[in-house]
């Protein structure tokens, strides 16, 4: 789990950021009134994976606080109660995340949004296409602190090699068009015919101010365009939004494709990445299994017992299933209370024993009602081999499913 640690002289700031947190964030909270607490918890922890910091506390003025945290490699984020120039050049100097000002009322909102994309960025990961002449560029650093996974390169086609391997890895995209050499229309428009706009985002940095060579990137694909020199700040904040973007992108998707009850993948996931899965095996030909499961007696169940109880079924046998399955196997409840279950590489004999035993993990499970328990069967259907495609497999796999419900239920049926 993911450590914060907040420090302020104020009782009331730390318990709010504390509750405010913890209804969002799943995270290990500190919470310090003064810099001697804070410099404990920063000593004694191994890691502290972000700061919310007060600028000045009773026994530390002048930003004592921040500077002790970033000495210690902390990513920080700073509250101030005033706000004027010198204040604001003082927080801008000092190597931080961002500054809040406390009296705004949105202030924190926008911290733990600034708390959820730092933590977010320790597993994100960022491709910088930067000049070769420069050891450490600049936004390197400042990707870095912002705790961004950076890889750079300095060649147009270095990026494609990389990318062959490591597709899902990068997130974002920094293109500097201003390298002599590099083509950033033509990579772009070479990235965005690979990746779309809701699995990559690509972020141009260029001296040329004429929002017409901004268009021009925007329209062949890039998410954004940053005219340098820029800000520190401003960077940071583009950046964040592009990644912040592709989290919504992502988590809508992943809504989309899951069962809302039991938080399997649903059916509408298993014929777009099943097919994939399909396709590529049939290119190789190689035999897959495609399993129908159901819940043996599921309508008794839920007039026994309640359909609370036939939910938590439900969701017990998602349980079940992934843990007797491997994480590259692809599991979807197929709908009410069927399954589907789709594995390659994998032979007839051992597709036989895994879901003998998966049956029998169901025979030996029970679920608690009050002071009661029961338990429930399945019965498996299963089609090993290769057909025209990946619906004719489904199709047969049901049929072997009905006969193994025909045999007495609490059966596994393969190719019959």
């Amino acid at each position: 789990m993911q450590t914060v640690l907040i420090v302020d002289d104020s009782k009331f700031i730390l318990n709010l950021l504390e509750d405010k947190i913890s209804e969002i964030l799943s995270v290990r909270i500190l919470k310090a009134g003064s810099f001697h607490a804070a410099k404990e918890f920063i000593n004694k922890e191994d890691i502290i994976h972000v700061a919310i910091l007060d600028l000045n506390l009773p026994d530390a003025n002048d930003g004592d606080m921040v500077d002790y945290a970033l000495s210690n490699h902390i990513p920080s984020i700073v509250l101030t109660g005033l706000m004027n120039n010198q204040i604001k050049q003082t927080i801008i100097k000092k190597d931080i995340v961002d500054y809040v000002y406390k009296n705004n009322r949105n202030s924190i909102e926008y911290t733990i949004n600034i708390i959820h994309r730092v933590l977010s960025n320790y597993d994100s990961h960022v491709l910088v296409l930067d000049d070769p002449l420069i050891t450490h560029p600049k936004e390197v650093h400042i990707l870095k602190k912002i705790k961004l996974n950076v890889t750079t390169i300095n060649k147009n086609n270095e990026i494609f090699d990389l990318f062959k391997n490591n597709a899902e890895k990068y997130s974002l995209v920094l293109i500097d068009d201003t390298i002599t050499g590099i083509d950033g229309i033509g990579l772009t428009i070479s990235l965005r015919q690979q990746f779309k706009k809701d699995q990559l985002s690509i972020i141009i940095l260029g001296t040329n101010s004429n929002s017409e060579e901004a268009s021009e990137f925007i329209k062949f694909g890039a998410n954004d365009y940053i005219v340098k020199p820029y800000r520190e700040i401003e960077l940071i904040s583009r950046v964040n939004a592009n990644l912040d973007l592709l989290d919504s992108f992502k988590h809508a998707k992943n809504l989309a494709n899951r069962d809302y009850l039991s938080g399997a993948y649903n059916r509408r996931f298993l014929f777009d990445s099943g097919t994939s899965i399909f396709k590529k095996a049939k290119r190789k030909d190689e035999e897959i299994a495609v399993a129908m499961i159901d819940i043996d007696n599921f309508k008794r169940i839920n007039d026994t017992y309640g359909h609370d109880i036939g939910d938590l079924v439900i969701k017990n046998t998602v349980s079940i299933l992934n843990q007797a399955l491997r994480t590259s196997d692809l599991m979807v409840r197929f709908g009410g209370e069927e399954f589907c279950v789709l594995l390659e590489y994998i032979s007839k004999k051992d597709t036989h024993v895994l879901f003998e035993k998966i049956r029998e993990n169901f025979v030996n499970n029970s679920i608690r009602v009050g002071l009661d328990s029961f338990t429930y069967t399945v019965s498996i259907g299963v089609c090993y081999g290769m057909e025209e495609n990946l619906e004719i497999m489904i199709k047969k796999s049901d049929n072997n499913l009905y006969h193994a419900k025909e045999k007495g239920k609490n059966q596994v049926s393969i190719n019959v």
